[in-house]
Order: C-alpha cells, then sequence, then structure tokens
C-alpha cells in the first residue's frame, strides 16, 4: 500500500506540475493571440479525445465568431491552442468564410504572427521568474556549506581545502548554502579549467582563494556528484552510536542489541560516530560482525549479521553507486544542528525582484550550457529526464516543501521555454525559423519545404522523447 500510495503521488505531482506549465504556456500563446484578433477554435491541455469542455464568452473583437472551448484531453503530456487559419487557410485545403478572414491566423502580419508564436515561451519565462520572486519572498533556506572532512589526496585537500572551512564564493558567485555549492559546480560540469573556492576557517578572519583544477570533469558519469570526487565531505554533528530505538523484527533485536546500547567497535576497529556505524552496517549485508558495545556502564559483545535493505516494492534499494546496503532495523536520535548552520534568506516584495530576475537569468544560461554541453559530449546525454524522473522528482520536491517544489517548477518553466525555441519545426522555435526566413525571402516558405520540416521536426522530437523515457527506465532498474 505505501508503494501505490508513493506511486499516485508522484503521478498525481506529475499531472499538477506539467498541468500549471502547459497552462502557462498556451495561454501566452491564447492572450497574444486575442489581441492581435485572431480567432480562437480552441483551447486544450492535454492531446487527443476531449474528456471535459466548456464555452467561454464571446470574443467583443469577433462577435460573430462562436466563443472558445476549453478543453481537457485524454492525453496529459502537452497542450494546443487551435487558432483559425493557423494551418494556412484554404492553401491547406480549410475553407474559409470571407467574413472569417480577418479573424485568420494566416491573415495577420509577420510580426503578429511571431508575436503570437514568441509569447508561448515567453510565458514560461514569466512564470519562472514570479515563482522566484515568490521562493525569495517567502525565504530561501539551507545549511551552512561548512566542510566537515577533506579526503586524503583528493583535489580538494591539494588545493588547500580543510575541515571547519566555510565556503564562501564559488567562481565569483556567493554560496550561502550547500545548495548553491552544488549549483555553481554544476555549471562547471564536462569542462577543463579550474574551480575557484573562496573560504574562510572559524579559526581565522582571513578569506583564501584555493584553485582546484579539473579536467573533462565528470564527463562520462550518469549521476555526477560534484563534492565527492573533490573529496569534500560537508559538515554533520557528531551522534553518538546509542541506540534510541530497536524494531522488534530487525536483525538488531534478532542479535540481542536494545535501545540505549551504546556501539563501541565493529570487528576490533573503533566506532565513536553514528555516521561511522552507518557506514559499517551499509557495506556489510549478509556478513557477520563482531560488535562491542556499552549496556548500563558494561561492556559486552555480540554477533550481529545485517540484512538486504529492501523498498517497498520488495527490491533490493541501492545506494547512488548502484550497489545494495545493509540494514539492522535501529534508529538513532538526531540533535538539533547549532543554529549558526541554518542559513535562511527573505527579501521584501521590492527587493525579491532583482533577486528573482538574477536567478532565473543564471538557470536561463546554466539550461543552455547544459543543452550545449550534452551536444559536443561534455554530458553524457543519460542525464536527459523525461515523465517518470519529472514525477518522481516532482513527488519528492512536493513532499520536502513548498519553497523546494517552486524552484523544482521554475527550472522546469525555463528548460520548457527553451526547448520551445530551438529551430526544430513543430516547436515555436521551427514556425520563427520560417517566419525569419519568409522575411528574408519576402514571401512564405514553400509548402513541401515545411511538410518536409515537419516531418524531420516529428522524427527529431520523438527521438528525444523515446531517449528521456529510456533513460528514466534505466535509472529505475
Amino acid at each position: 500500500m505505501e508503494l501505490i500510495g508513493s506511486v499516485l503521488f508522484s503521478v498525481l505531482a506529475l499531472l499538477v506540475t506539467l498541468g500549471i506549465l502547459v497552462t502557462i504556456h498556451e495561454y501566452g500563446h491564447y492572450r497574444v493571440a486575442r489581441l492581435c484578433g485572431v480567432q480562437i477554435e480552441r483551447f486544450s491541455i492535454g492531446f487527443g479525445k476531449v474528456i471535459y469542455s466548456r464555452r467561454g464568452k464571446p470574443d467583443p473583437k469577433n462577435p460573430d465568431a462562436p466563443p472558445t472551448e476549453f478543453a481537457i484531453s485524454i492525453l496529459p503530456l502537452g497542450g494546443y491552442v487551435k487558432m483559425l487559419g493557423e494551418q494556412g487557410g484554404s492553401e491547406q485545403g480549410e475553407v474559409l468564410d470571407p467574413r472569417q478572414r480577418g479573424a485568420a491566423f494566416s491573415s495577420k502580419s509577420l510580426s503578429q504572427r511571431a508575436a503570437i508564436i514568441v509569447a508561448g515561451p515567453a510565458a514560461n519565462f514569466v512564470l519562472a521568474l514570479f515563482l522566484y520572486w515568490l521562493m525569495f519572498m517567502t525565504g530561501v533556506s539551507g545549511l551552512a556549506p561548512v566542510v566537515g572532512r577533506v579526503e586524503d589526496d583528493s583535489a580538494a585537500a591539494r588545493a588547500g581545502l580543510r575541515a571547519n572551512d566555510e565556503i564562501l564564493r564559488v567562481n565569483g558567485i556567493a554560496t550561502p548554502t550547500w545548495q548553491e555549492v552544488r549549483i555553481r559546480m554544476l555549471d562547471r560540469l564536462g569542462e577543463t579549467g579550474a574551480l575557484e573556492l573562496v573560504v574562510i576557517n572559524p579559526e581565522s578572519t582571513q578569506q583564501r582563494a584555493l584553485v582546484v583544477p579539473i579536467e573533462r570533469w565528470l564527463v562520462d558519469s550518469e549521476e555526477p556528484d560534484m563534492l565527492g570526487d573533490l573529496g569534500i565531505v560537508p559538515f554533520h554533528q557528531f551522534i553518538a552510536p546509542k541506540l534510541e530505538e530497536v524494531l522488534p523484527e530487525g536483525p538488531a533485536a534478532a542479535a540481542g542489541l536494545q535501545a540505549g546500547d551504546l556501539i563501541t567497535s565493529a570487528n576490533g576497529s573503533a566506532v565513536t560516530d553514528w555516521n561511522d556505524w552507518l557506514k559499517v552496517v551499509h557495506d556489510n549485508p549478509g556478513n557477520t560482525l563482531q560488535i562491542g558495545f556499552v549496556r548500563n556502564g558494561l561492556p559486552l559483545t555480540l554477533a550481529l549479521q545485517p540484512v538486504i535493505r529492501k523498498g517497498a516494492d520488495g527490491r533490493n534499494e541501492l545506494d547512488a553507486a548502484g550497489r545494495i546496503q545493509g540494514y539492522i532495523g535501529a534508529s538513532v536520535v538526531v540533535p538539533q544542528l547549532p543554529e549558526s548552520m541554518n542559513r535562511s534568506v527573505r527579501y521584501n516584495p521590492l527587493a525579491a525582484i532583482p533577486q528573482a530576475l538574477s536567478e532565473t537569468r543564471d538557470n536561463t544560461v546554466f539550461v543552455l550550457a547544459s543543452m550545449k554541453k550534452m551536444l559536443l559530449g561534455l554530458i553524457s546525454l543519460k542525464n536527459l529526464s523525461g515523465p517518470i524522473t519529472i514525477a518522481q522528482v516532482a513527488g519528492q520536491t512536493a513532499s520536502i516543501g513548498f519553497e523546494y517544489y517552486i524552484g523544482f517548477l521554475a527550472v522546469l518553466s525555463i528548460s520548457l521555454g527553451i526547448f520551445n525555441l530551438l529551430p526544430i519545426p513543430v516547436l515555436d522555435g521551427g514556425h520563427l525559423l520560417y517566419y525569419g526566413m519568409e522575411a528574408l525571402l519576402r514571401r512564405p516558405v514553400p509548402q513541401r519545404v515545411q511538410e518536409w520540416g515537419l516531418q524531420l521536426g516529428l522524427l527529431l522530437v520523438a527521438g528525444f522523447m523515446f531517449l528521456a523515457l529510456y533513460n528514466d527506465v534505466s535509472r529505475l532498474f
């Protein structure tokens, strides 16, 4: 039941997410078309068979035209605005009443048609701007980017990064939280050069500039771990390995461990921190461990065999590296982090505007750069995601909190706007390409060329969708 509930929640989050993005995109087309006097026959969310519809109010500019049909169709992965004469009027076999020709899309000037097409992607950028503005007003929170440990002989260690350093800037951009650090590092995936870090240590008031060399950084990585690759382990508060709860049916209870036991060693190696103990359990599914622990002040030992962790669906639950994990059915109380580790920034409505503009600009540049790197082979195409991954991330961010969900929605809206502007026939950018050619040639692009372009565009978009769906399915198994 837990698995079914999780799947249903993810599907619902996907439908809500796509519903918002598609509605805003198509509304951009719709609103500008109405302003230009184009008759709108149907505004549909989804494709295929209409499952619900209603008629809107008559258009004052076209009082003789039937009101627009607003519809929800059975396939939710997209939407459309059907405009009178959109396919070129009688040239395409669509016979228009002489009284309607002035309200046809094909009768409008080149600049008006271009404005109608641009309005869809533009609406997605406006949505992203609004969402970031809302996010900065309600508050952006996260953990301070304080380094807990630096792996020996790692790139970060050779650059001079030390434990307890706080990362203030990455490549000149302020990073108040770990999330910002990861975002700024994502900008450099696939590149050769250097990461420039500015850090400060609590034992000193002097900031230090560090240079971490990178070369084709994580080019072939499907799930890049930037911090791990550099040898950076984020700070975590010390947690004593004292059991708070032991599940009755778990391996820990079967071996004889009880709530209140303090783990002190595993196979002769000292254990002083809960995270070290978790790593021991994680790395030893099916192996017998000799455990030292203290109960009521008395040192004791026992044998413990972690089992393989299972997911709600009964399958082996893998870690980020694709390995099985050990599980014993015990937990610990996690104390609150020091207040100094929590970062929260909130702006008033006016001050949030430049922040939202900056965030929209930065993420637009990031999406464009990522697409370019994929085309050049600097980022693996396996990072391309489809509806299954979107559903999972939408569900996860929605369950974490409002701030994370609207941030995800904003990035997705920017991505949708950019994708639609690609010069591929069937996309908005393909229409704009034809209009640009029309402006240069002083006549419309020949119909046969448009038909060839349509077939090529459908093939390219279908290829993108197939690759994204293949990547989604591959991640599940």
